[in-house]
């Protein structure tokens, strides 16, 4: 991501569902104005979702997501229904496309089932209407359920007709911010000086920053205060310097995995925190998630532990989810746990036979699905925390980068 984009996981996720050839994608090519999908007469051309960001007025940045048909067949079938079920986790905006042929199905209502269980906002369109003769009206067509008594609308992708009303109606369910708390704004004031440690080792992406680092640095932008960027390596001498010239930092915030060496350099009377305790607050749960973190004492032999990412990138030889976080976890603990990986969008519905879930950041993640995953720990009563929150509790200084979020720092 480039730092002039807004990051695909602080996009309104708009996502179309449907059967087989009700002509989702053609759809979303009719709703932008451009071939964004694959238009075929063949059934099942979308095999996978498949994502495009965009910027679609007056709603602003969005991310279109075009899902597999609802009714595939077969083994590998299941599998693509599968994966449009899991784009409910993460959907802001539904969208239902029915063939007007064919009308709605037990697919559809399964459907509609869960977009009310989740609490989604969700419109029902007829498509192809230009393939019945006369007028399509409520009257003719009356509202499929109470709940859908005006969000129904008969349009054609084909011609276009009723593809305006459409993209208004969309408008009008744009979700309000539902971040309970600003990522960084009521911890800093204007001028404050913010200092934010990024180490740069084999495990740094080559020529950027990741991604919670930039929205970090934007953040602080925004709030009139300043950003001073180190690595781990010279964070000793920085703080000397401004200290010396009696400038005190209000914040540090580091890499997760650099907290022993940045606690240690740190004058206690500086707030430290990391980029995923910032972000496990913005768009999780950093009660849930700080509490979780307790049931690494009662981790035993055997036991299972899921570590889950929301992104799928390449793994190194020294991976923190694969690779360091294990190596923690059993010094820390003692015991050899069973571990349990997941990735991208593959978080079980079911975690019931986990000890602990431990999750990354989730800055791939938007804040629905991030929610989602952790309800899901909670109401099954599993243990769940991230990275950075359970480095800091085997490091030991949990509670001190907890110091800038006294409410959560009680939980301890």
């Amino acid at each position: 991501m480039g730092m002039n984009q807004t990051p695909a996981s602080e996009r309104i996720h708009i996502s179309f569902f449907g059967k087989r050839n009700a002509g989702k994608s053609s759809v979303i090519n009719a709703v932008t104005g451009q071939d964004l999908a694959i238009v075929s007469n063949i059934k099942g051309t979308t095999t996978d979702p498949v994502y495009k960001t965009m910027e679609l007025l007056p709603l602003g940045p969005v991310m279109l997501i075009d899902t597999p048909g609802i009714d595939d067949e077969g083994d590998l079938g299941a599998l693509r229904i599968k994966k449009s079920y899991q784009i409910l986790n993460k959907t802001d905006i539904a969208i239902l496309v029915v063939d007007v042929l064919i009308g709605i199905t037990e697919h559809e209502e399964a459907l509609i089932h869960r977009f009310q269980e989740k609490n989604i906002p969700w419109i029902l369109i007829y498509n192809k209407a230009d393939l019945i003769p006369g007028e399509i009206s409520g009257t003719a067509f009356p509202p499929h359920t109470d709940t859908a008594a005006g969000n129904e609308l008969f349009i054609s992708a084909a011609t276009g007709s009723g593809i305006h009303e459409l993209k208004e109606k969309i408008a009008s369910l744009k979700p309000e911010d539902t971040h309970k708390y600003p990522l960084i704004s009521d911890l800093v004031c204007p001028l404050d000086l913010v200092i934010l440690v990024i180490p740069i080792d084999k495990a740094a992406p080559k020529g950027r920053l990741i991604l919670p680092q930039q929205q970090t640095i934007r953040a602080i932008l925004e709030c009139g205060a300043l950003s001073l960027v180190v690595r781990d390596t010279e964070l000793k001498d920085t703080l000397e310097h401004f200290l010396s010239k009696d400038i005190h930092p209000r914040l540090v915030i580091t890499d997760s995995q650099a907290f022993a060496q940045v606690s240690s350099v740190t004058p206690e009377e500086i707030s430290l925190t990391s980029f995923s305790i910032l972000f496990a607050r913005y768009k999780g749960d950093l009660g849930t998630l700080t509490e979780g973190a307790a049931a690494l004492k009662n981790i035993q032999h055997g036991d299972k532990i899921l570590i889950a990412e929301g992104c799928t990138h390449h793994r190194q030889c020294d991976d923190i989810g694969t690779v360091k976080i294990p190596n923690m976890i059993r010094k820390f603990t003692g015991a050899e746990p069973e571990f349990v990986f997941t990735s991208g969008t593959e978080f079980p519905d079911d975690v019931s036979d986990y000890k602990l879930v431990v999750h990354c950041g989730g800055c791939m993640l938007n804040e629905r699905e991030m929610k989602y995953r952790i309800a899901c720990c909670r109401d099954q009563k599993v243990p769940i925390t991230n990275y950075g929150i359970l480095i800091a509790r085997i490091t030991g200084i949990l509670s001190r980068t907890l110091t800038p979020f006294p409410e959560f720092q009680k939980l301890l």
